[in-house]
């Protein structure tokens, strides 16, 4: 049997019955602090696009900019695509995200892989051949 999800002793049913602010309560210090402090509009314009979704019933990614939005329990369940400076990286939202912030899961840079020595990088590298 699969182990039932909880966040900080809540269930997710419980979560989602919360006030914002009892919910923000729950939250670890540096999230809790920026929740406090307001939206700002760009997260205000994002979490009205979320809420109708939602009310709607879409099945639409939800693409964003705000890579700084803390992820809500409302959020469960959606696909959003998060802008990581060159393209929008879906991700979807499960429960034991909550807390974190959007931006965490869409990596700004790709680890290096070094290939081969281009033509001309080292006296060695003159000889190998051109395919």
């Amino acid at each position: 049997m699969p182990r039932k999800f909880t966040y900080r002793g809540y269930t997710l049913e419980e979560l989602l019955s919360m006030s914002m602010d009892e919910f923000i309560e729950l939250l670890p210090a540096r999230q809790r602090r920026s929740l406090k402090r307001g939206l700002t509009p760009e997260q205000r314009k994002f979490l009205e696009k979320v809420r109708e979704a939602k009310r709607k019933g879409l099945n639409k990614p939800i693409r964003t900019h705000c890579r700084d939005m803390i992820i809500l329990p409302e959020m469960v369940g959606m696909t959003i695509h998060v802008h990581d400076g060159h393209k929008f990286v879906p991700v979807k939202i499960t429960e034991k995200m909550i807390g974190h912030y959007l931006g965490e899961f869409a990596p700004t840079n790709k680890p290096v892989k070094h290939g081969r020595p281009g033509i001309g990088a080292s006296r060695s590298s003159m000889y190998i051949p051109l395919k």
